[in-house]
């Protein structure tokens, strides 16, 4: 485009009643304001992950990108106060006879403030050692007044094992102890405006979801994660989980990134009440989707029913249970035994011994009641 070629744009009666709009430069986009009868015009694009400026909002003389809300003033294409040195180009717009008329080409030239780059965003590289177990709690429980678990038990025995048993190196991450923000849909904006680390992760440095996103893609070979059964379903915090990560399948998606390799999940599933398979293949179809492996026999679970609404029997049986307590360390065992396989180690064949398998698949309960009497 000639550089004092001016291009019509539209009248302004009509442009003017819009305070951001797209508006086209032959087959370019720019983003048109209008505030207090002036109009401004600047480059549709955002520096950050290019988010579609005229989809924004004005915040006074600042276009708030949509996706992740940067700012850049609508005159100029300078950022917000503190943020001048990431600017976006600026358009000259003129009034004439009732049209307005933007410049074809920018007056100021796109600038980027140098940003370090976040921790996560590394390519993942796993280090040599042993291999590296994390438990995630997904139990909701009171700050300062700590009840028994049912879940955390059984991960508690499952971490122990690959620890004292297995030579693991573990980690367990209670979701209750973080602070962090709920997915805020990025994703439904656009596939792209879903970004690896999550775009809240970068924006808050107060989120703590960054410390299972660091165990989860950096560190660990094999995750086991532990729910409760409510309603029928996964805890709300493992929901809450969930959706954060979706920022780790939406690279497979959108940029052909792999953040997950030769990863093994295992589930410890509990509850007062039944749907035990229902929260399992839900848990497994999303750890499948973001690129992990399963073991045969991929979780340990235990359920006295819909109608058993005698928690302190379920806990105490839970609490007693050897069996189960030995299926949570065979199920940390068939994970571990699987990470050594994908990793390239020698396989180490682990029995399935007692509790190797779910409790309802190695006896009817009879039996298994009676085998806990005899213990």
């Amino acid at each position: 485009m000639d550089r004092d070629e001016w291009i019509d744009v539209g009248a302004v009666a009509e442009l003017a009643t819009r305070p951001v709009q797209a508006v086209l430069l032959g087959r370019r986009k720019v983003t048109l304001t209008c505030r207090d009868g002036a109009f401004g015009a600047i480059s549709n694009t955002c520096n950050h992950a290019g988010g579609p400026l005229s989809e924004g909002r004005l915040d006074g003389d600042y276009v708030v990108c949509p996706w992740h809300y940067w700012k850049f003033h609508r005159l100029t294409g300078q950022g917000e106060p503190g943020y001048e040195e990431d600017a976006v180009p600026a358009h000259e717009v003129k009034v004439a006879a009732g049209r307005v008329l933007v410049r074809a080409v920018p007056a100021s030239r796109r600038s980027r403030k140098p940003h370090a780059a976040h921790p996560l965003s590394r390519p993942p590289v796993r280090e040599a050692g042993p291999i590296r177990v994390l438990g995630i709690s997904t139990t909701a429980m009171t700050e300062g007044q700590p009840r028994y678990s049912t879940s955390d038990d059984l991960l508690d025995s499952a971490l122990a094992h690959a620890t004292e048993q297995l030579g693991c190196e573990t980690r367990l991450v209670r979701l209750r102890e973080l602070s962090f923000r709920a997915c805020e849909g990025f994703y439904s904006k656009n596939a792209r405006a879903c970004t690896w680390p999550c775009s809240i992760t970068q924006m808050d440095p107060q989120d703590q979801m960054d410390r299972v996103y660091e165990g989860l893609v950096h560190w660990a070979d094999v995750f086991l994660i532990a729910t409760p059964i409510r309603w029928g379903a996964a805890s709300s915090l493992y929901y809450r989980m969930a959706e954060r990560m979706n920022c780790i399948q939406n690279q497979e998606t959108i940029a052909d990134v792999r953040l997950m390799t030769n990863k093994v999940a295992g589930f410890v599933i509990t509850g007062g009440q039944d749907n035990i398979q229902a929260v399992a293949g839900q848990m497994l179809g999303f750890f499948a989707e973001i690129g992990c492996h399963f073991p045969p026999f991929p979780y340990v679970a235990h359920s006295r029913g819909w109608s058993a609404e005698d928690m302190e029997n379920n806990v105490r049986y839970v609490k007693d249970s050897r069996m189960l307590h030995e299926g949570a360390g065979a199920l940390a065992a068939r994970c571990v035994e699987l990470a050594r396989v994908l990793l390239g180690g020698a396989m180490q064949s682990v029995p399935l011994a007692r509790g190797g398998r779910k409790a309802h698949e190695l006896d009817t309960r009879a039996q298994l009641r009676a085998r806990e009497t005899e213990q």
